[in-house]
């Protein structure tokens, strides 16, 4: 898409070339079968539990509450070593690649580089659905790409495109590969050559508007490398998913993303302004860059959320804003969750939401005092007069107590109204603030939280998130109704030791995120994944009837198309497959997602 060059800086100022955080192929830094960085994991040492690194705040840290809670919640020993997995995948764990040499020639012809080694095929054969880690840890996949592709340039795409419509081919778009919905899984009936189309290095910068606040970046970029850059000079998208520092821009359209700021800088399709999509029919893009059109549907609403089914996304135009003045964090601790999401409620009524607000529930309230590196059992919290005021002058009960974290993005003085107007409203609902360490370190938390199902698979325990959206006025039901549900079903699948726990993640006018996390120990089960689906198809069930979405973020994927035909309607599930067989008749990308399968009638 063109731009006028005066507001684009100097001419040879872009496109920018982005050096990423994560190199090409990622298993040099990243872990092969597990989450992050290879330095960055959950170890056991001098009679404590240690987050090795660096890279997050705890790195390094003593982690003493670890063991008790492993022992009394999950009993495990992790005094003792863990199950380490299978070795890297070896060639003979797979069929070899289903490729012929003339598609590698034609690939060399147009110079798009490849691969049809084993472990590169098998790190595109995933995402982060404990399916998949299990799967890396214990058994193989059913099928794997034969080929994985680095195109550089929205050209190659295009390139890629044809040869794949041309042949017969199967296309499966793979950004960071963070996908927790199965959706960069191959289908494992397909016996057509399957292609993983890696994105990552179409990561440049293609160009900056300074003067409408806009920029365009290719669809490979992670979100790590996106915020870096823009820093420089001077801006920020302020799209910050949990998995941002792996994630990529054209993963976000694709699965329809949100972020833990979206108060302020909204979701992806708040922030998309112009997306790029190469289709086996040519390319789907608006000829403008206007802010909004009233020009029929917004085809951009058919890219977001397609989740690789309809083509690749290549170039993305998006909003920035300048970087903030200041940023602080904050917290508040209140009586139960009742008062706490109502004191949510307020806040989203009055409509003067920080960048972001969070609700733990008081087990995830628990939970993150384990990983406090302080000596005490409650952690700073908890400890000496402040334990005694919000205890026993208070009267809150540590076993009912939670906790919301704050932050607060802006210029000083919008940063201090903000503060002002919320913490009053969580003094109407009896909440007391809990300060800004607090806040901080629960919102860096996120980020490390999912290397610990690494450590727990290795103690012969499986875990996993599940996410939906709810109306204000059936939150309460519905958090307490699905915990009956796992209770029942951990009952009924002999299941003795589990976590479960839920909190708020972000608030709308007409209602909120709730996040679920469920954690078991399956010592004395022999197909854990399957219990776990299974317990978890219970509780979604159980979501869909009290009023929650099949998801908020995450996406539908392979793993919740059997509630999508109830969300969209039959007429809406077939409005989708006519896009489908106009956009991609020969089922070139076919990834199987939103529907479980295309009927051949319908292409």
């Amino acid at each position: 898409m063109n731009m006028p060059v005066h507001n684009q800086g100097k001419r040879s100022d872009y496109p920018i070339n982005v050096k990423s955080a994560i190199p090409k192929h990622r298993q040099e830094l990243l872990k092969w079968n597990g989450w992050g960085y290879k330095d960055s994991k959950f170890v056991y040492k001098n009679d404590a539990v240690y987050f090795t690194g660096k890279r997050y705040p705890i790195g390094e840290l003593r982690l003493p509450h670890l063991i008790k809670f492993g022992t009394e919640q999950l009993n495990i020993d992790l005094t003792k070593p863990g199950i380490q997995g299978r070795e890297l995948p070896i060639e003979s764990d797979y069929s070899p690649p289903k490729v012929s040499p003339e598609i590698l020639v034609q690939l060399d012809n147009v110079r798009i580089s490849y691969s049809i080694e084993i472990t590169d095929r098998v790190v595109h054969a995933h995402g982060h659905t404990l399916k998949d880690i299990y799967t890396l840890r214990n058994s193989v996949f059913e099928r794997i790409p034969d080929v994985v592709v680095w195109p550089r340039s929205h050209q190659d795409v295009v390139e890629l495109v044809k040869i794949a419509d041309t042949h017969d081919m199967v296309i499966i778009p793979f950004g960071g590969g963070t996908s927790v919905s199965g959706a960069v899984e191959c289908p494992s009936k397909e016996t057509r050559t399957i292609i993983s189309l890696d994105t990552s290095q179409m990561n440049r910068i293609l160009w900056l508007d300074k003067e409408n606040l806009v920029v365009c970046c290719e669809s490979g970029i992670i979100g790590q490398d996106l915020e870096r850059e823009l820093a420089k000079l001077g801006y920020t998208s302020g799209h910050e998913p949990d998995s941002y520092e792996f994630s990529s821009l054209g993963g976000w359209v694709a699965t329809r993303a949100s972020g833990m700021k979206k108060n302020t800088y909204g979701n992806i399709e708040d922030l998309i302004v112009h997306v790029k999509m190469v289709t086996p029919l040519g390319v789907l893009q608006k000829n403008t860059q206007a802010p909004r059109i009233s020009c029929g549907p917004d085809f951009n609403h058919v890219i977001m959320g397609s989740e690789g089914s309809l083509g690749v996304v290549t170039e993305v135009a998006i909003k920035i804003r300048p970087l903030p003045q200041c940023r602080r964090y904050g917290s508040i601790v209140f009586p139960d969750f009742a008062a706490g999401v109502k004191c949510m409620r307020e806040v989203a009524r009055k409509r003067c939401q920080p960048a972001s607000i969070r609700l733990m529930d008081n087990d995830q309230f628990k939970f993150g005092l384990i990983l406090k590196p302080e000596s005490s059992c409650g952690g700073a919290l908890l400890d000496g007069l402040k334990k005694f005021y919000i205890t026993k002058l208070k009267g809150f009960d540590p076993d009912r107590m939670c906790v919301m974290t704050l932050l607060f993005e802006g210029d000083e003085s919008e940063v201090k109204s903000s503060e002002k107007r919320v913490y009053a409203i969580g003094t109407r609902f009896g909440g007391l603030s809990a300060g800004q360490t607090n806040g901080e370190r629960g919102y860096m938390l996120t980020f490390v939280i999912a290397y610990i199902r690494d450590l727990a698979m290795g103690y012969k325990v499986v875990g996993e998130s599940f996410e939906t959206s709810v109306p204000w006025d059936r939150v309460l039901t519905l958090v307490a109704n699905v915990k009956t549900v796992v209770a029942q079903e951990c009952r009924k699948q002999g299941i003795t030791y589990y976590v479960f726990n839920a909190r708020v993640t972000q608030t709308y006018d007409a209602g909120c995120v709730v996040y679920f996390y469920l954690g078991f120990n399956y010592s004395n089960i022999t197909d854990p994944v399957h219990v776990h689906h299974t317990i978890e198809e219970k509780a979604r069930d159980e979501i869909v009837n009290c009023g929650g979405s099949i998801s908020h973020h995450h996406g539908v994927g392979k793993l919740r198309t059997k509630w999508y035909p109830g969300t969209i309607s039959k007429v809406g599930v077939n409005l989708y497959l006519a896009a489908k067989k106009e956009l991609d008749p020969k089922n070139i990308f076919a990834t199987n997602n939103l529907v479980s399968s295309i009927p051949k009638a319908k292409l």
